[in-house]
């Protein structure tokens, strides 16, 4: 159940217009009151066909008149609406289910508490199945004005209760860290100008991608106005930043002018001073040639910055920047990645956005590295090949799992639902990457015996994940590629354990196919392998001592069934 609480000016006859009317598609059948405040004496237009609109404002603000008329200040925001909607699939309530309902919500939003005789003025009118409209006028009988702040909260608990008491569907408890929806002028007027997401979601959109690129809140504003981006800076006399505001192209208003939204209104984590805290790290920039120069990609980079992803939540602040951080990383992911992937990963970072977002407050230097490595995945000059981006993707995978699991133990049900979406998108794109790479190794698998050694290099290596390793049905790939590294002179054991140590495999729904991946990481540069080494000198010193040999001898792959059992 869904309450929206809706200040709407001075004009009681107004609102009541639109509820007893027909609708904006004439969807309003049989409007009339299902509760209120002092009902006998209370006229109805939707029962009585001698009753008025005008009758039945008046009445309401009767109180408002009183209190304007002994004041020289007069009230003008008076009117208080609450529209309360039941899920679709909710069974249907009748009116005296949906006066009970009715009567919490305006108690629990201190508009009219149970025996309060001077309470506010209020009625609710049905015009639909599914729900219900709250008006009242914000002055007691008294003359004094309710305390409504923080209601809100209390109406969504209240609303929790009601579920749970009605047998309705069970929504999450509100923390306070989502983003506002969007009002129905924002979307009739996305809708008006063919926009598919209203001005303030299009933004939130822009300014997150643009948080990779920046370094300081200033670069940041700065890459939005270079992006095409309204944007209106607040300073202090001495020139610092005080705060900003940022309009989407073609967002006017009546008289033409750019609309623009405060940051902390786009999302309460994009207010100026949590984007400072994140970004104004005090670090030298790198200069770009230092990060081309470096003898491992940025790719393979970032995927070393998350192996440390789980020890970084031990403490609840260092936990909250590294999940903020990330979703930088996961968006610069987005951003980079090939062309087929971005749907799914660009999906991913847009989930994950609410996972951000909590009541913890970040320690955002406890992240660096992962910031870091954002930042050079967004300004990296190439493109991952198939394995870095596919070792990249497996680590994001098992990092948004770490995170959703944080979450869960925190109860903290929006942002681990959050997760749950963004790691079905990231899991889709970490098999679409992976899958060129299977079909490879599938089809040069190892003998029988071959598969029958490797089998013991996992049971001796991964004991503890043994039989879901081998009864994966990446198996057979994994098997391939252990051959081919130990044909390349390494050590299969000895891989297979470095893999393992990375990070756990206990949250790998195929743990085969995630050691793949680590072995494509690991195995860049491993320790060579003395004995295979020595078994191709040997190989050489014969060939070339044979008469008539050229220099080169054949190539024989140092392969599971002809290596030495250890």
């Amino acid at each position: 159940m869904i309450a929206a609480i809706k200040p709407s000016g001075a004009n009681t006859r107004g609102l009541l217009a639109y509820l007893y009317g027909p609708g904006r598609h004439d969807e309003h059948t049989d409007p009339h009151i299902v509760v209120g405040f002092a009902m006998l004496a209370m006229p109805d237009p939707g029962r009585d066909e001698n009753a008025t609109l005008t009758q039945l404002a008046r009445y309401l603000d009767e109180p408002v008149r009183l209190r304007n008329s002994e004041f020289g200040k007069k009230i003008t925001d008076h009117v208080w609406h609450c529209p309360v909607r039941a899920a679709p699939e909710d069974r249907h309530l009748s009116d005296a289910e949906w006066g009970e309902i009715a009567q919490r919500i305006v108690a629990a939003a201190g508009i009219a508490t149970e025996g309060d005789d001077l309470a506010c003025r209020w009625i609710a009118v049905r015009h639909a199945d599914d729900h219900i409209h709250i008006l009242a006028t914000t002055v007691r009988e008294d003359g004094r004005r309710p305390k409504l702040h923080d209601s809100g909260i209390r109406v969504g608990d209240a609303c929790r209760q009601i579920e749970k008491d009605y047998g309705l569907r069970r929504l999450k408890k509100g923390d306070r860290t989502g983003t506002r929806a969007p009002t129905q002028a924002e979307m009739h007027k996305a809708q008006r100008l063919g926009w598919e997401q209203t001005s303030r979601e299009w933004l939130q959109d822009r300014i997150r991608a643009a948080i990779p690129h920046a370094r300081t809140a200033e670069e940041l504003l700065a890459y939005l106005e270079a992006d095409g981006i309204a944007v209106k800076a607040r300073r202090s006399p001495s020139g610092d930043l005080l705060g900003y505001a940022a309009g989407r192209p073609g967002d006017l208003n009546k008289d033409g002018d750019q609309v623009f939204h405060p940051g902390g209104k786009i999302a309460p984590d994009l207010t100026l001073p949590k984007l400072q805290a994140r970004l104004d790290t005090g670090q030298p920039e790198e200069h770009p040639t230092a990060r081309r120069n470096r003898p491992t990609t940025a790719w393979h980079q970032a995927t070393e910055a998350l192996d440390g992803f789980r020890t970084g939540l031990a403490d609840d602040t260092h936990a909250q920047a590294h999940i903020t951080a990330l979703g930088e990383l996961l968006e610069a992911t987005a951003q980079r990645a090939p062309t087929q992937l971005r749907t799914e990963l660009q999906a991913a970072s847009r989930a994950f956005a609410r996972a951000q977002r909590s009541q913890i407050r970040a320690e955002d230097r406890a992240a660096q590295a992962i910031r870091n490595a954002a930042r050079d995945v967004i300004h990296t000059a190439t493109g991952p090949d198939g394995s870095a981006l596919a070792a990249l993707l497996a680590a994001l995978l098992w990092a948004g799992i770490i995170a959703n699991r944080w979450h869960e133990a925190k109860a903290h049900a929006h942002q681990a639902d959050a997760a749950r979406q963004a790691l079905h998108h990231l899991q889709a794109a970490a098999d679409q990457a992976l899958t060129p790479t299977l079909a490879v190794l599938e089809q040069r698998q190892p003998s029988e015996e071959g598969r029958r050694t490797l089998a013991h290099d996992v049971r001796d290596a991964v004991p503890d994940h043994a039989d879901r390793i081998l009864t994966d049905p990446s198996w057979p790939a994994l098997a391939a590629l252990l051959a081919d590294a130990e044909a390349r002179g390494h050590h299969p054991h000895q891989l297979l354990k470095e893999a393992a140590a990375q990070r756990e495999l206990s949250t790998a729904r195929q743990p085969a196919r995630v050691l793949i991946t680590r072995l494509q990481h690991t195995s860049r540069n491993p320790s060579p392998n003395p004995r295979a080494d020595a078994a191709r000198r040997r190989r050489t010193t014969w060939w070339t001592s044979q008469p008539g040999q050229g220099a080169q001898p054949p190539t024989v792959p140092a392969t599971p069934s002809n290596r030495p059992r250890r």
